[in-house]
């Protein structure tokens, strides 16, 4: 009843609600800079994180039916596998590859380059995934008697292939080095791969120059059983290696292309610069992944010219390393490409750069935030406290009666906002212990004794516990 009575009384007066569960001003100031600080990491790996990794890649071979083209259908079949499309373009060999990845204008991903190509395009924005086969250097030349040196073949007429193709830089080299050119009474002429095959086979050229890169293994298979024609053995295959870095020996014993009939019948000594894959350094890496295993595939089983193994591997000769090959070639695949399907890890992959600024950054942030949120509200129950001392140090000087009118005046001003201000009830009891403070202040300032009499309130931690 007497509960009722004093509702009534009170009538329409509505007590503000100064004291609440939580300050969301001093929660949203607290929490603001964490969300901040996390917004920016997150916005820095969601900029340095590459895109999801095209479906499409661009490959430049060499012509129809040569080695490198061969490769590169094997290669369209298991790339095939990951739900990725490789389109071929066919080119004149390794020189018009390395052309067109060196040109910006043209859309191409990845192509077989040759060694020692290097030198006749700019290359600085290329990177390799590493050799992936010898291309073998092969000289059928039309003669009674064998030949032991590429000087005898001067005056003779020589094909050397098309322009573009690897086979005619290596064959111009070669042939400089023995002091044969065009100028003499030699005749250096363009046919190539089967072309110049069915021209040799013809008695139309006397010599040809023939690399996997421009001829079809056919062609050569054809060649080696033709009558009359020989397969140069290169006698001074040590000195051409000193000359020429990115060229390698190669020795065919006895028998290796025919044991029925022992074909060669003697060692044949060849020379073979190193294919390597050339790509461009936006190559996404996910795919750089991919076209090196599809290399092993494709290269890695032993062959008349390699061990099993052998190939592809991170030989950086004239191009550097590709980071991302590199990677490969130490460790393998990630952990989410090794056990996931490819788009699938291409989707994982790129979701956990993200995920990372939210572990190191947002979740140890939002730890902090409770401290944080504490230290600003109880900051402003210390400043106030700071206001008191500063008001009862002025008591102590003894001020006259219009000094103690303003220090009380200031003091109302200070408990007033201690009552109007907004402060969660986990500080509750702080509150009240500062009124009580601001009480035994006002006495002293009063003047009337009061502070003989009553002994300033413990601070709550100073307090007996009941």
């Amino acid at each position: 009843m007497a509960d009722d009575q004093s509702t009534r009384a009170l009538g329409p007066l509505r007590i503000p609600r100064r004291i609440t569960r939580i300050s969301w001003r001093d929660f949203a100031a607290s929490l603001g800079p964490v969300l901040l600080v996390s917004v920016l990491a997150i916005w820095i790996a969601v900029h340095f994180v590459r895109p999801a990794p095209p479906d499409t890649i661009v490959i430049t071979t060499g012509p129809e039916g040569s080695t490198s083209r061969t490769a590169a259908e094997k290669y369209q079949k298991i790339l095939r596998r990951n739900g990725v499309k490789l389109t071929i373009l066919p080119s004149a060999g390794s020189l018009e590859n390395l052309k067109r990845l060196a040109d910006p204008q043209f859309t191409v991903d990845v192509g077989f380059v040759q060694g020692g190509l290097s030198g006749l395009a700019d290359t600085s924005g290329l990177v390799s995934l590493g050799s992936v086969f010898y291309e073998t250097i092969v000289v059928f030349y039309r003669a009674e008697e064998p030949i032991g040196r590429l000087s005898e073949l001067r005056g003779r007429r020589i094909a050397i292939g098309p322009e573009g193709s690897g086979t005619r830089f290596l064959a111009l080299t070669l042939l400089k080095a023995n002091d044969i050119d065009s100028t003499h009474s030699t005749k250096l002429l363009d046919p190539g791969g089967t072309e110049a095959t069915q021209a040799l086979l013809a008695h139309k050229i006397d010599a040809a120059f023939l690399t996997g890169d421009s001829a079809s293994p056919a062609s050569i298979r054809e060649l080696l059983r033709s009558r009359g024609i020989r397969l140069f053995s290169f006698t001074q295959a040590d000195a051409y290696v000193r000359h020429f870095r990115y060229l390698s020996r190669i020795d065919l014993p006895p028998g290796s292309f025919d044991l029925g009939t022992n074909t060669p019948a003697r060692t044949i000594t060849l020379l073979a610069p190193t294919v390597e894959l050339i790509a461009r350094t936006a190559l996404h890496p996910a795919l750089s992944d991919l076209l090196i295993e599809a290399a092993r595939e494709v290269h890695g089983r032993a062959t008349l010219i390699q061990q099993a193994g052998e190939f592809p591997a991170p030989l950086e000769h004239e191009y550097p390393m590709s980071p991302d090959a590199s990677r490969y070639y130490k460790s393998g695949k990630s952990f989410v490409y090794r056990y996931l399907p490819f788009w699938l890890a291409s989707l994982v992959d790129r979701a956990a750069v993200v995920l990372v600024p939210i572990v190191v950054v947002l979740i140890p942030g939002l730890r902090l935030v409770p401290t944080i949120y504490a230290w600003r509200v109880k900051s402003r129950i210390y400043k106030r406290y700071g206001e008191l001392m500063a008001l009862e140090r002025a008591a102590l000087a003894d001020p006259d009666p219009e000094e103690r009118v303003a220090l009380l005046k200031r003091l109302d001003e200070i408990e007033k906002t201690v009552i109007t201000v907004k402060m969660p009830g986990s500080v509750a009891d702080q509150l009240y212990v500062l009124r009580q403070h601001i009480t035994w202040v006002r006495e002293r300032l009063s003047g009337d004794g009061g502070h003989a009499a009553h002994a300033a309130p413990a601070p709550p931690e100073e307090r007996p516990k009941p």
